[in-house]
């Protein structure tokens, strides 16, 4: 495989592969039979409910991948990776959102459209949180999409909502939908929606390296204790001791939001996928200073190579020295002393001698998401080795599947651990608070191996009354 393909060709060529011609088929593989899986669009009153996670798997993005419940985006981003779950058949009375500072991200279950078969699957939208009208909007036509296909009434489709949007759009979110809005706590939802991935869904989990892009793990139950370094607009470690034991020890402000803030302003992107894509075409040894541009080589003594990065951003004042001097050589600058230039001089002819800029904005890019890619990979290493745990989870909006996120991150841990520790990374690592909330709504132990409840079990054959709407 090209060290030069995206992240995204290479989830999309694993997502091809996963996907199964039939879930209830025999004949298939047991890897492709229990692929994670999408999630539809169905949502019904409440009630008892039974749910099924046997055969879960992921599938690739098909023509039954809504992108809108009126076939437009609506300011959304569909998220390809939908979990199906072919075998689940009660309904679904509820959505979640976790609205965080920079994106609100939603899940919700519906059935597999114009199919006679049992099931349905988990969607995934995201939003800006600038544009929470667009996200409130596209809840609006679910509960209305809902109403249609399923008859219910209104009232009856409930919003679990994480983050601090939970707090801050209540009123937004509850007028404009007329629905009951349960707040969930954010830490815990993480927790819950982590443990539900590690433990259920096939194909998940991953380790990362340029040799072995995604190295997956087997779903397990033997989990605790880990810790979990969420990177949303800032970041927050948490210990993780079981299933409802778990303690934020640590963080730093400087997360995707700071990525997103300082690359604005340094060169005018305005999306965070515009500039991670610049990242992915520059040069950040244009801008860094290497170890190799202070000692000519690696320095093996003490294990770095040549290419470690000695000091982000390092070069920059250098070369914006050695330009101020070329400029007063050439006459390109004065004291301020002179008189004032005559419009001729003001502005004189494009030179074809003019030299092109030392660096550019994906330069940029990339050594400033190497820089706090680099900062959280050695904090969550320190964390971990104060709290004693070997088991090392990244989840948040800040990773999104990104080939060199995730290698900086993987080579921190590994590098200051001796190789003693891996970074674990996740398919649906954004969605880790929406899913929790999503969870809340079930009975408990819903599609767990006992990892919401010590003593409970999968809860996958028996029916639970939904509980109430506080």
């Amino acid at each position: 495989m090209s060290a030069d393909m995206t992240q995204t060709d290479k989830l999309s060529r694993v997502r091809s592969n996963d996907a199964p011609a039939s879930p209830s088929s025999s004949s298939r593989p047991l890897r492709m039979r229990t692929n994670t899986a999408e999630i539809d669009s169905t949502i019904t009153h409440p009630g008892s409910v039974k749910i099924n996670v046997t055969g879960a798997f992921i599938v690739d993005q098909d023509s039954s991948s809504p992108t809108n419940v009126n076939g437009s985006t609506n300011g959304g981003s569909h998220d390809t990776k939908d979990i199906r779950l072919p075998n689940h058949t009660a309904v679904v009375s509820h959505i979640a959102v976790d609205i965080g500072g920079s994106l609100a991200k939603l899940v919700y279950f519906s059935r597999e459209p114009k199919s006679r078969e049992p099931g349905g699957r988990l969607n995934f939208m995201n939003f800006e949180t600038d544009r929470i009208d667009d996200c409130v909007e596209f809840m609006k036509q679910l509960k209305i999409k809902q109403q249609k296909l399923n008859g219910s009434r209104p009232g009856e489709l409930c919003v679990m909502a994480t983050g601090g949007g939970a707090y801050k759009y209540y009123d937004k979110i509850h007028e404009a939908l007329g629905v009951d809005v349960l707040r969930e706590d954010e830490m815990e939802c993480l927790i819950i929606g982590l443990d539900f991935f590690i433990t259920e869904i096939p194909r998940e989990v991953f380790t990362y390296s340029e040799t072995d892009p995604m190295h997956f793990e087997e779903p397990r139950s033997d989990i605790y204790p880990y810790l979990l370094v969420n990177i949303g607009s800032g970041v927050s470690m948490i210990k993780v001791s079981g299933p409802r034991a778990y303690q934020r020890v640590g963080g730093t402000s400087l997360g995707g939001g700071t990525l997103w803030g300082l690359l604005s302003l340094l060169t005018g992107s305005r999306t965070f996928d515009e500039m991670l894509g610049m990242a992915e075409r520059g040069d950040n040894a244009k801008v860094d200073m290497l170890v190799g541009d202070i000692y000519g080589t690696d320095y093996g003594k003490i294990g770095l190579k040549s290419s470690t990065i000695a000091s982000s951003f390092g070069k920059v004042f250098r070369m914006k020295r050695e330009a101020e001097r070329e400029a007063e050589d050439s006459g390109g600058l004065t004291s301020g002393d002179s008189d004032p230039p005559s419009s001729s001089q003001a502005n004189p002819p494009p030179s074809s001698e003019t030299k092109a800029p030392p660096f550019s904005a994906p330069d940029i890019s990339r050594s400033l998401l190497y820089a706090i890619s680099n900062n959280i990979g050695q904090i969550a290493y320190l964390q971990s080795e104060k709290h004693s745990l070997s088991t090392i989870y990244f989840g948040g909006s800040f990773i999104r599947g990104h080939r060199q996120t995730m290698n900086t991150l993987s080579y921190a841990i590994k590098f200051w651990s001796n190789g003693e520790k891996k970074a674990y990374f996740l398919r649906h690592e954004g969605y880790l608070g929406a899913v929790g909330a999503f969870l809340k709504r079930q009975p408990r132990n819903w599609g767990r191996r006992g990892s919401f409840e010590e003593s409970g079990g999968l809860g996958l054959d028996r029916e639970y009354p939904s509980p109430g709407v506080g």
